[in-house]
């Protein structure tokens, strides 16, 4: 911020008036450093630009036409939504549940306020708080349920309240994200530092996958009630096939609705990658390991034998890693391709 110091005017032997000195102090430089675990930047942070942003009208992932206009008191009813905006250099009054209580998320704003859950979130608590922009996901269905927030838009709406609706699962879906709130917040540093440098940090990874011989795999994701395989087009998946691999549900759709161990060891997977969901991951493995134990013939896989059968951390590959995209490519290009990408 500028400081403009007057001073005071001097006559000097009756001649001509001295003019004001003024002082500008330099702005600190840009922290170009990566940030650490979805440790969120504060919004006065270096390289802000002094100019407050104007309107900004966008179309979210729900078609809809949304203006903003400077938002200050921000609800985000997700929680990679909530970091990304933090990200952006924005602060927010409310957040959904999930923010802070799952593993992985830091958020910076004080006094934030929980609007529920995000497969439930409160539309009550979140009218509240009086907010002047709320961001929710164009997901349906929460965690199997039959809620979703696109159900509150007309209420809020109503009630003035701007809302936009987002869809992320691939990581130019958050380079999207964080071009609409980098967009809103005028802070295109931060887009560069979170999103374009993250980007070519991919690229680079991307860059050095062989060419020939692409390994086949399997994504799993575990919990205390079962096992599902998960469809090329999810996140992890949209990840593998950048990264080269033959992801083996795309040849057999059948087994993303009945999972069957028979199948899975029919197909012989190079990889198979398990990734546990729910509170209780150790519930979540425990499950999944005595369902294959059940089967002597899992033990005959190659990816069990060649120490190719690998748990994923979730807050990588469950949850939107968001700045740390790059991290999630990195780790699946080490177990693919046995040694770190060269940058």
């Amino acid at each position: 911020m500028k400081r403009i110091v007057l001073c005071a005017a001097a006559a000097v032997l009756a001649l001509a008036l001295v003019g004001c000195g003024q002082q500008e102090a330099a702005a600190p430089a840009a922290d170009n450093t990566a940030a650490p675990e979805q440790q969120a930047p504060a919004s006065d942070a270096a390289g802000a630009d002094d100019a407050v942003p104007g309107p900004v009208t966008f179309t979210d992932d729900l078609g809809n036409e949304v203006t903003v206009d400077n938002p200050q008191r921000v609800v985000a009813c997700m929680g990679s939504f909530a970091n990304a905006w933090e990200l952006a250099g924005g602060t927010l009054v409310g957040v959904s549940d999930d923010v802070l209580q799952a593993a992985g998320w830091t958020i910076a704003s004080p006094d934030v306020a929980t609007v529920g859950d995000f497969a439930s979130v409160n539309l009550e608590a979140i009218i509240a708080l009086d907010p002047d922009f709320v961001i929710m996901t164009s997901g349906t269905g929460g965690r199997g349920g039959d809620s979703s927030q696109a159900d509150l838009r007309d209420a809020l709406v109503g009630s003035g309240i701007p809302v936009a609706y987002f869809q992320v699962t691939t990581f130019d879906d958050y380079l999207r994200l964080m071009r609409t709130f980098t967009d809103i917040t005028g802070r295109e540093d931060l887009y560069e530092q979170n999103a374009a440098a993250v980007e070519q940090a991919i690229d680079d990874i991307v860059a050095q996958v062989p060419a020939e011989n692409p390994p086949t795999a399997l994504v799993l994701t575990t919990f205390s009630g079962g096992t599902r395989v998960q469809a090329p087009e999810t996140q992890t998946g949209a990840m593998l096939a950048d990264l080269g691999v033959n992801n083996l549900a795309g040849e057999n759709r059948s087994l993303l609705k009945d999972f069957s161990l028979e199948a899975v060891i029919e197909m012989d997977p190079d990889f198979i990658f398990v990734i546990p969901m729910g509170d209780d991951a150790e519930a979540a493995m425990r499950n999944l390991e005595e369902a294959t134990a059940a089967n002597p013939a899992w033990s005959s896989l190659s990816a069990v034998q060649n120490g190719r059968y690998i748990t994923l951390d979730p807050t990588l590959y469950l949850s939107k890693p968001n700045a740390h995209w790059s991290d999630a490519y990195q780790g699946l290009f080490d177990s693919l391709y046995g040694q770190p990408a060269r940058g």
